[in-house]
């Protein structure tokens, strides 16, 4: 196999594995789990609060017929007295029978009538405790969920800082790559810098001549070395332009006075 395939096969591998980490991370998130769970006591407290509503409901409606059943006692009461009144034996013995009937129902209401004033008390008291618990539960999830999110900018700062990421191989491959080309470039512009001093190359862009002229200045450059060397040996004025001072940078290169 081929470098390149061989890269490439790594790449696939790096990436693969780099999603694979990614979807893990989404289904081991514990802010997910956190939300779950929150949600799930949420729909529990939904459904105590609507058996209080039926309960209450239930209440109600035990109540509205207790008040019927109450005014149609009384008003049975009132019938056997008028029928007292009118000298009617018969018709206040009926009234009264079914007020006595009537009083039997009354207590047998009033009975569910506590039963489900006990159920209602309990049921409230079971929505107060589980709606104390979630918000509780909910107060406890977001802190925790808050430090989780902390956390893991937290990671992923210092593994941008360090360099550890998904592309820290391709980064390093980049810069050395760049490293070697500019190395590469360097090496070049110095080589075709000295082959064009030597005239190994042609400078299309010099003067006609030029190679010519490039030889007398070397060639006038090294008698005017020589002559200096002489002047020294036999004691003479020490080289121009190497006077002392703050300006004696502008005598560098000055003629030598005529003799």
């Amino acid at each position: 196999m081929s470098s390149n395939g061989s890269s490439n096969t790594s790449r696939m591998r790096t990436i693969f594995r780099t999603k694979s980490s990614k979807a893990l991370d989404r289904m081991e998130d514990p802010r997910d789990a956190l939300d779950d769970s929150y949600n799930q006591q949420v729909a529990m407290l939904q459904q105590v609060r609507r058996a209080l509503a039926d309960v209450a409901t239930a209440k109600k409606r035990v109540e509205l017929q207790g008040q019927e059943m109450g005014a149609r006692y009384q008003k049975l009461a009132d019938q056997a007295q008028e029928a007292l009144n009118q000298g009617r034996d018969d018709l206040a013995r009926t009234a009264l029978e079914r007020r006595s009937l009537l009083e039997r129902q009354v207590v047998a209401l009033r009975d569910q009538h506590a039963a489900v004033t006990l159920q209602q008390t309990q049921l409230q008291q079971k929505e107060q405790r589980l709606a104390a618990s979630v918000e509780a539960f909910r107060t406890e999830k977001e802190t925790i969920k808050a430090l989780y999110s902390a956390s893991e900018a937290q990671v992923r700062a210092n593994e941008a800082v360090a360099g550890i990421g998904s592309a820290k191989n391709d980064v390093g491959l980049s810069l050395e790559r760049a490293k070697d080309r500019v190395a590469q470039m360097q090496a070049r512009a110095a080589a075709t810098d000295e082959l064009l001093s030597s005239g190994a190359l042609n400078d299309l862009t010099a003067a006609p001549d030029a190679d010519l002229e490039r030889q007398l200045a070397a060639g006038a450059m090294a008698s005017d070395v020589d002559r200096q060397l002489r002047e020294m040996k036999s004691g003479g004025a020490r080289p121009m332009g190497t006077r002392t001072g703050p300006d004696s940078w502008l005598t560098i290169a000055e003629s030598s006075p005529t003799p």
